[in-house]
């Protein structure tokens, strides 16, 4: 092959006492169609180097090794250029396909051939290749008693070490390592566990040194629990969510109006799940939720739901001004609202006007309200005209922190004494059917 003044004949060792060379070529052949004209360039590139790739039948994955060979070494035309590459990484039972050619690729001169790598039948790979070992392993789950029963193959083999870890960046430890002897006719061990996560996972390796470890993960398709991971913070307001086991997706804060209904994202809140994510003054409404989304589908944790957070209320209450409606607040501690009247039409969400701030009830003068244990601590009066007139919605709203959702009152009957949102609900004449909700 000519490659500026010298020509190189390459070869490949391709196995023990095997060889293959790429023929000397002289001269590049040119042929074209009947009626083209053609014109042969001569190249003067030189030799850079060859290259050796190794092609997966199963997979069609290819991984190459390139070798670049310095100006200085050029050799003069006949003299070989012998190069040997050592080996490429496979696995057990593997088809590969092997090619070598120059660098440039010079006139399509390619060396090729087929190989296939031995099972774990036989004997030598059996014994020495991980995968193999990893393969006669065993182990169930006993989650009445939360261990892991581990039984190591072949008695009379080498030692073993097995133990319990969570596979983050790397494989941290959840229990000491365990080692089982080769040679004793008992080879099962027992690993207790806490907790099922998706990243805890089995790992055994030979007692040798550099061994080659082989994990398992029994739980890896369980990730219920890593949604439940959800921390309060009275003291500063704070909701966090920090998974046992690294995740890909994202978390977000959303409003669900109502059992079965779709949770709205509220704005601003979409994080990447990628470790702890933290919400600052976020309030403490039952409809506040955490939705989570993965490549798997989403899940919705409301962690408010729970009886011992606190959650302000709001009812509607007749105005000492005739004609108008009191929309009073109550919370158990101080709070500032706001208040919105919205129209349900055939589309959604329902069209809302009419934002009117609630007035802090001063302390010296707040009260038990009907409706409520907590006091009312604020309040603003509507005209009662629009907020009983049909397919309408009274939609209050906390506005002291910096994540909140809203409570809804739709199609009131003013001719009730009184009404809360509960209330409201109970009688089924919330606007909020499953699947649909105002934006929050």
């Amino acid at each position: 092959m000519l490659a500026g003044h010298a020509v190189a004949l390459l070869c490949l060792t391709w196995g023990a006492y095997q060889s293959l060379a790429i023929p000397r070529v002289t001269e590049c052949g040119l042929s074209c169609p009947q009626g083209f004209a053609c014109k042969s360039l001569v190249s003067r590139e030189s030799l850079q180097g060859l290259e050796v790739c190794s092609t997966s039948l199963d997979t069609q994955e290819t991984q190459c090794q390139t070798v670049q060979v310095p100006r200085a070494s050029h050799r003069q035309a006949g003299q070989q250029l012998q190069v040997r590459f050592d080996c490429f990484k496979v696995g057990v039972a593997q088809s590969l396909y092997v090619t070598l050619r120059t660098v440039p690729h010079f006139c399509g001169v390619q060396l090729g051939q087929q190989y296939h790598t031995e099972d774990c039948r036989e004997e030598d790979v059996g014994k020495n290749v991980p995968d193999c070992f990893a393969q006669k392993l065993s182990y169930w789950v006993d989650r009445s008693r939360k261990v892991i029963l581990v039984q190591v193959p072949e008695s009379g083999g080498p030692d073993y070490y097995v133990r319990l870890c969570l596979k983050r960046f790397i494989c941290e430890d959840a229990g000491a390592p365990v080692r089982v002897i080769g040679n004793r006719v008992s080879r099962r061990v027992s690993l207790p566990y806490s907790q099922e996560l998706s990243c805890l996972c089995l790992e055994v390796w030979s007692a040798t040194p550099d061994a080659v470890r082989i994990q398992t993960c029994p739980f890896k398709n369980d990730t219920e629990s890593l949604w439940d991971a959800i921390r309060y913070h009275p003291g500063s307001q704070a909701l966090s969510w920090e998974p046992a086991c690294p995740m890909r997706g994202r978390v977000s804060l959303c409003w669900q109006p109502g059992p079965g209904a779709h949770c709205l994202e509220l704005k601003h809140s979409g994080r990447p799940a990628r470790g702890r994510v933290q919400y600052p003054l976020v309030d403490t409404q039952p409809q506040l939720c955490l939705k989570f989304s993965t490549s798997l589908g989403f899940q919705v944790r409301c962690p408010f739901k729970q009886p011992r957070f606190p959650a302000w209320k709001m009812a509607v209450q007749p105005a000492p001004a005739p004609g108008r409606l009191r929309v009073a607040f109550f919370s158990s501690g101080p709070a500032r609202f706001q208040v919105r009247l919205c129209h349900q039409g055939k589309t959604w969400p329902p069209a809302c006007r009419r934002l009117l701030q609630a007035t802090p009830v001063p302390a010296a003068s707040v009260s038990q309200g009907d409706s409520a244990e907590d006091p009312a601590v604020a309040f603003v009066d509507i005209p009662g005209d629009e907020a009983c007139a049909p397919s309408t919605c009274i939609q209050g709203r906390r506005t002291d922190v910096q994540f909140s959702v809203p409570q809804q009152l739709c199609n009131l009957q003013c001719g009730w004494r009184g009404h809360t949102a509960q209330e409201v609900e109970d009688r089924g004449a919330t606007a909020s059917a499953p699947g649909q909700a105002s934006e929050p």
